[in-house]
Formats: C-alpha cells, sequence, structure tokens
C-alpha cells in the first residue's frame, strides 16, 4: 500500500505528524510519500524514518519542493511509540533578526516605499539562510495584519520556522489587533532582549 500526503505550505511539525500517522496504519513494506516545500521538514522526516527504523528516501523536485519516501519495515505493532523527533528551529547559523519599524522602505514617495517594502520581503523568503526572527512595530505591525500585501510572504517565513512578532502596543494604538494574521504579539521587553541577543540585526 502506498500513501501519498502533500505537506507543502504547512508549519512544523504537522508534516512530521502527518507521516506519523500516516505509518501508524501502515503494514511492513507499506510505503508514505510526503511531498513537502523546505529542507528543515525532509530533514525532520529522515530523523522520523530513522526512530522508526524505516527506509528513508528523498528527492528534491524544484527549488521548494522535495519528496520524501518512508517505507515501513515493521509490523505496526512492533514500531516504536517514541517522541516524534522534530526540529522547528531556523536552519541558520547564527541569530539574524530583521527589524521592521515602518510599512515603507526609505524616505520619499509613499507608494514606492511600499513597493520596496514588498520587494524587500519577499527576498527575506529566498535568503539560503533565514533569519530567527523579524520584529513588526510602529507601521511596520500593519504587515502583519489582514490585507498587507506583504501578509503571504510572511506566513511563507512562518512556515519555515521563522518567529514573527509584532508590537502588541502599536497594534492597539492603530486599533489592528484584531486583524493580526500572521504570528504572535510581542512586548517591549522581548523587542529588547531579542535584538540585545542578536548577533546581526537586519533594518531595511
Amino acid at each position: 500500500m502506498e500513501q501519498n500526503i502533500d505537506a507543502r505550505g504547512l508549519a512544523c511539525p504537522k508534516p512530521v505528524i502527518l507521516a506519523k500517522k500516516a505509518m501508524d496504519t501502515c503494514s511492513r513494506g507499506d510505503v508514505v510519500l510526503i511531498t513537502v516545500d523546505n529542507e528543515m521538514a525532509v530533514e525532520n522526516l529522515r530523523k522520523l524514518a530513522g526512530s522508526q527504523k524505516a527506509e528513508y528516501a528523498s528527492t528534491k523536485l524544484g527549488e521548494k519542493e522535495f519528496s520524501v519516501r518512508i517505507t515501513v519495515t515493521q509490523e505496526n505493532e512492533n514500531q516504536t511509540e517514541t517522541e516524534i523527533p522534530v526540529n522547528c528551529s531556523v536552519p541558520s547559523g547564527d541569530n539574524t533578526v530583521v527589524v521592521i519599524s515602518s510599512n515603507e522602505m526609505g524616505n520619499g514617495d509613499e507608494v514606492l516605499g511600499k513597493l520596496l517594502m514588498k520587494g524587500f520581503i519577499y527576498a527575506l523568503t529566498q535568503l539560503p539562510k533565514l533569519p530567527k526572527t523579524v520584529l513588526l512595530y510602529n507601521g511596520g505591525a500593519h504587515l502583519s495584519c489582514e490585507g498587507s500585501e506583504s501578509l503571504e510572504d510572511l506566513k511563507t517565513l512562518d512556515g519555515e520556522g521563522v518567529e514573527i512578532l509584532t508590537c502588541g502596543t502599536c497594534l492597539n494604538h492603530y486599533g489592528i489587533t484584531e486583524k493580526l494574521a500572521v504570528g504572535r504579539v510581542t512586548n517591549m521587553y522581548e523587542i529588547v532582549e531579542k535584538q540585545a541577543d542578536a548577533v546581526k540585526i537586519i533594518r531595511p
């Protein structure tokens, strides 16, 4: 029997959880095929296969598309009942924090500034090493809310394990607290703490 799981776009650890549930219904020789869109998920699925003594193989299908094949080698009742091995931390060599304090990039024309900011956030999703955290405060708080042109890109980063933190005071000031659509609310103490602990800070 072969089961196919499309886990593209799902945040960690959902791909591993879905794979484990599928494996729990398998018999020896059955195959679970999982399609994911990031290397973190591929690595977590490799660890899952190892913990269950299953055969594992992965293939890169495209820039952000991977196919993972897990072949069950034990009968269901013999599979190890252990905690699912999963790492949702960002695959980065350092603690990089991106600080965004406006929904525009630079000074001058407003339309151009918003266009540049949209391009900047999209470019973050294409980095080989993603930042650990994105801090949004003052006008930047609008970017993580409903209606933002950068919302999908921020959701992509969130799905890759990047922390998306938006200032609660700022959301309240602009009256958009209920419109927050990605990440979570933060406070000034955490904003300071994240920057103090950062190895690198990027400000557009």
